[in-house]
């Protein structure tokens, strides 16, 4: 009898099948994802390339993408390479090659564009160039959490904003970090830090978000990790008081309870990857590289952001040009710091659920930190739902909850447009409204009690150790699954 795997006498892992099963089905809503956002792309062209549809029915027809929107303004149809010409305006406005992301998505701007002629052909390019990143997290996911990870492949996320942006290459290295961390357990816990702090890196360089995750995978290093539980586990069934350097039988690499060199090294790997990939844009177009970030620095919370600034704020202050500047002044100086301040509470709460269970959740305390993030940032882009469904599958949110973030979502990113449709047609925009301010508040709630959930809840699937707190919180060292 053959002993191949995949046969009677060996069959595949469940890990594996559901893990194709979910990449399957990705690849299945990815071709929805693209047809979605074609419809507003396609012949007639003007001389520039720009699909005559789209100024008409991008908004009335929710198929508006930032893909297909920044074919022109960016000099990207002039196949220009990005940073290395340009620059930015007093009043905020991109010049030249400069883009307003990061540089590795601005390479993939570039990138998509070649050969393009057209914003449909650089549609269509830009797709085939984001797709892999979207299977690749949908494998990752089916194979960490099993069945859950049909909430990244098929659920409507996915379709609304898959080709919205550049955001599946950033997710991809996201997601890329918890698994080499949760599933390289044969290498030791600062090596998995030290590649996922390389991930995290690249992701900085994409989209800034994976940027923040460095904090809590430190952490995750210092304390060893769930291998510094095992080793906790043991001596406490031993009935042994550790003492530093004591003979008690443990292997060697349990001796030191901080690994303080081990976490430094992951700080320094995360931002010697992110120096390396910006300096040489940085060196040979510094006015263009550095315009990215003044982009994001002077840009407005308006009615295109969605966050709870514009739409809870904003009202309170009058209507002059004075009272707009004022509450401009008062977002750029709140946003960032309740953005930190939401950032330490939630480390702390994942230092308690260390100090109770033995393990620092770090995807949690990651999860939850987005959370703050995406609650208080200034700007919340429909497409940034992406950002967060990961952790959704990933660790053990209540079914209903995710549900109604779902719908929440959906509630924003349709009626957003539906509602810029309306107020350019001058009609009522009454109904259009309140599926916004159903969308940004019920959000906003939903992220509340996400950013203190995350940190508390287990881990979904197989792989439960080193991605969550354990299920239970006595005080004592309970078992974790693996």
């Amino acid at each position: 009898m053959s002993n191949r795997p995949g046969t009677r006498a060996n069959p595949p892992r469940p890990g594996r099948v559901t893990a194709v099963t979910v990449l399957s089905l990705c690849g299945v809503t990815l071709l929805f994802a693209y047809l979605n956002k074609a419809r507003c792309a396609g012949a007639p062209f003007e001389s520039n390339g720009r699909s005559t549809a789209f100024d008409h029915i991008k908004d009335s027809h929710v198929c508006y993408s930032d893909i297909q929107f920044l074919w022109l303004g960016r000099d990207i149809n002039e196949h220009i390479f990005p940073y290395l010409s340009g620059g930015i305006t007093g009043h905020g406005a991109l010049t030249g090659g400069a883009v307003e992301y990061p540089v590795l998505s601005g390479l993939l701007m570039w990138l998509g564009a070649i050969g393009a002629h057209t914003d449909a052909a650089f549609l269509l390019h830009s797709a085939l160039l984001l797709a892999p990143f979207a299977l690749a997290t949908a494998w990752m996911l089916g194979r960490m959490s099993g069945k859950a990870a049909l909430l990244w492949a098929a659920a409507p996320p996915l379709v609304l904003y898959a080709f919205h942006n550049w955001e599946l290459p950033v997710v991809c290295t996201a997601v890329g970090a918890v698994y080499v961390v949760t599933a390289l357990t044969r290498y030791s816990v600062r090596t998995r830090g030290v590649l996922a702090a390389v991930l995290l890196g690249i992701g900085f360089c994409l989209k800034l978000y994976p940027g923040i995750f460095v904090l809590p995978l430190m952490v995750h290093v210092l304390v060893g990790g769930s291998d510094g539980l095992d080793a906790l586990r043991h001596r406490s069934a031993r009935g042994v008081d550790y003492e530093p350097g004591e003979d008690d039988g443990v292997p060697a690499r349990f001796t030191r309870r901080y690994d303080v060199r081990g976490a430094c090294v992951v700080a320094a790997t995360a931002i010697a990857t992110a120096v390396v990939i910006n300096l040489p844009f940085a060196l040979a177009g510094y006015q263009g590289w550095r315009a990215s970030f003044t982009f994001q620095e002077l840009r407005q919370a308006d009615i295109t952001t969605n966050s709870i600034w514009f739409w809870g704020l904003r009202p309170m202050f009058g209507d002059t040009p004075g009272d707009e500047r004022f509450f401009q002044d008062v977002v750029s100086t709140a946003s960032p710091l309740l953005v930190v301040c939401s950032f330490a509470l939630v480390m702390w709460l994942g230092w308690r659920r260390y100090q109770a269970s033995g393990l620092f959740p770090w995807v949690g305390v990651s999860g939850a930190m987005l959370c703050g993030f995406l609650l208080f940032h200034k700007v919340h882009s429909p497409q940034y739902t992406l950002w967060l469904i990961p952790f959704l599958v990933l660790l053990e949110i209540p079914w209903s909850v995710v549900v109604a973030y779902l719908l929440a979502d959906a509630s924003l990113g349709i009626g957003i447009f539906r509602y810029f449709y309306a107020l350019g047609a001058g009609s009522s925009a009454d109904l259009e409204k309140h599926f916004v301010l159903f969308g940004v508040w019920g959000r906003a709630m939903l992220l509340v009690y996400l950013l203190f959930a995350l940190v508390s809840v287990p881990a979904r699937g197989r792989w439960r150790s080193g991605l969550a707190a354990p299920r239970h919180s006595t005080g004592e060292l309970v078992p974790v699954s693996s």
